[in-house]
């Protein structure tokens, strides 16, 4: 009789800390996330993770994560969005620009978190970096002098430039286009607009780029270019062109250079939005954060496979070299 009533109690004991941990759970923050590509490709919820388990929250345990991927169907962003929504979480995030209009569409009173290299005010996202005042607030990877900037790098590595692609989706609106038009007179420098807004329009693209033998090809960061990173990285190798895209994910790639903010720090700094969201806090009175460092990053084998020398001068300056 006691063999029965240590596994009665055992098991009692086992039932009610598991229905203690439903009901912690239950009552537990929701946060919702929409994402264009698919679990096994998706590299920007780790950091994020990271973010929230360094302010003590531990998905499973004390926070509810509901994920929504669209498997890379545009088509599908706007209904899962409205699945999200309709699912009142106390959050929802959303990773990237081509993303967020959606989840901004579907709702106007459930707080959003954002992480964009798009312009969060021609997004329509805030009404302002400074002074939100609407329903969601981030971070931006943008910055004005970013896109002159990386066109500067490629003359100074490149001099013998003077027509190059720029690769770009118009569906992903900032001001990379407008600042990098307004360097490139200065540098001699003729900019090739390839506007594409998918993978067709791409192909279309590099073509046009192989048939009006540019020099260098710049890219600008979207979800698009992004999930075609290998496709344009191999492109510029095969025509012996320096490539210069938005941070350090694109020379680890193969690219010649890239410059920009690290990705990851920006991306767990959302964290601390959702704490301050859970605590109380408004989006509409968390100033939208944009990058402060940006990191040089130069690929010498890309470098070695066009046949180009990096000035030492240069290769001084770089955060990272890949070798």
């Amino acid at each position: 009789m006691r063999r029965r009533d240590v596994i009665l109690g055992g098991s009692a004991s086992v039932l009610w800390t598991g229905l203690g941990h439903s009901q912690q759970l239950a009552k537990a923050p929701h946060v919702g996330v929409l994402r264009y590509g698919s679990p096994k490709d998706d590299d920007r919820i780790e950091p994020f993770l990271v973010g929230l388990r360094a302010l003590g929250y531990l998905e499973g345990k004390n926070i509810n994560i509901d994920y929504r991927y669209a498997e890379g169907n545009a088509d599908r962003l706007p209904l899962l969005a409205a699945e999200i929504a309709a699912s009142r979480p106390d959050v929802m995030m959303a990773f990237g620009g081509d993303i967020a209009p959606f989840v901004r569409d579907a709702t106007q009173t459930i707080p959003i978190v954002f992480s964009v290299s798009a312009d969060p005010v021609q997004l329509r996202l805030v009404a302002s970096l400074n002074r939100p005042e609407r329903n969601a607030t981030g971070v931006t990877f943008l910055h004005d002098e970013l896109g002159a900037k990386r066109l500067q790098l490629l003359k100074e590595v490149t001099p013998r430039i003077s027509r190059v692609a720029f690769l770009w989706n118009p569906n992903h609106l900032d001001n990379d286009l407008a600042e990098t038009e307004r360097i490139a007179q200065s540098l001699s420098v003729k900019l090739l607009s390839l506007p594409a807004r998918d993978r067709a329009q791409l192909e279309i693209a590099l073509e046009e780029a192989r048939t009006a033998s540019v020099d260098a090809i710049y890219v600008v960061v979207s979800t698009l270019m992004v999930n075609s990173m290998a496709r344009i990285v191999k492109f510029a190798t095969d025509q012996g062109l320096p490539l210069v895209g938005g941070w350090g994910a694109w020379a680890a790639a193969g690219a010649l250079m890239s410059y920009g903010p690290d990705v990851n720090v920006m991306i767990r700094r959302t964290a601390g939005f959702v704490d301050k969201i859970l605590k109380g806090a408004r989006p509409a009175d968390l100033p939208v954060e944009q990058p402060t460092k940006f990191e040089l990053v130069i690929n010498l084998n890309a470098a070695k496979q066009i046949g180009l020398t990096i000035p030492q001068r240069v290769l001084a300056r770089a955060d990272k070299v890949l070798k």
